[in-house]
């Protein structure tokens, strides 16, 4: 139903009809909120798609955010109910699949240096990087878990085992950077590693490796699973 004060949908000008403006000018075109309101279908009294899917994208920190959510989380949000949260969730999902056919194989140590290194090996702060991946070893997703200072960073172990359980995880791999130069792993980078391979081994998620990375070098701080 069409709330008071808001034009039926064909009476609005061509700018405030995203699926026209998606057959006219091809997706590219379109904003990130036109995409998500097309999706959506519909808005609420008062407020159309485009806003619903602005607030949407805002409220949980853009497309990567609904990305992320599943249907009870979407489902919380003002204005959309379960019927638009599967939507979205099933929308990203054959995303997410197709990206799965040119996704990279994760299968050693140097895989995972090369992932971490393009990401955050030149960052002038430690990072924890988080690469999640399917029974094939191909990458499902990468994420910055933690950041710290120029110096140390904590492992957030129960944040990655959400997030690895989150998306379905077969196998896992860690990485962080050194921004002072060295991959020499210190006696805390073994402890965080122990910790890490110890409640993946818990929930039945295989652990590739823990890797250093600073600017082009890196190093393995153990990697017994890696075949």
């Amino acid at each position: 139903m069409i709330g008071p004060g808001l034009p039926p949908l064909m009476s609005r000008p061509v700018r405030d009809r995203p699926r026209e403006r998606l057959a006219s000018l091809g997706p590219a075109a379109l904003s990130d909120a036109e995409l998500v309101a097309i999706l959506l279908g519909s808005g609420t009294r008062g407020r159309p798609a485009t806003e619903l899917a602005a607030v949407l994208l805002a409220e949980l920190g853009g497309v990567a955010g609904i990305a992320n959510a599943d249907v009870d989380e979407l489902a919380r949000h003002s204005g959309i109910g379960a019927a638009k949260a599967s939507t979205l969730v099933a929308a990203f999902a054959l995303s997410s699949r197709i990206s799965l056919v040119h996704a990279p194989v994760v299968a050693s140590s140097a895989d995972i240096a090369a992932a971490a290194i393009s990401r955050i090996g030149s960052v002038r702060t430690e990072h924890v990087l988080l690469l999640i991946l399917d029974a094939a070893h191909r990458l499902r997703k990468s994420a910055i878990v933690a950041t710290g200072s120029a110096i140390s960073c904590m492992v957030p172990v129960r944040e990655i085992l959400a997030l690895a359980l989150r998306h379905d995880a077969v196998a896992i791999a860690l990485a962080h950077n050194h921004p002072g130069g060295t991959v020499i792993p210190s006696t805390e980078d073994r402890e965080a590693t122990q910790r890490l391979r110890r409640a993946t081994r818990e929930v039945g998620i295989r652990f590739l490796d823990h890797v250093i990375v600073s600017g082009d070098d890196w190093a393995s701080i153990t990697a017994p699973d890696v075949k």
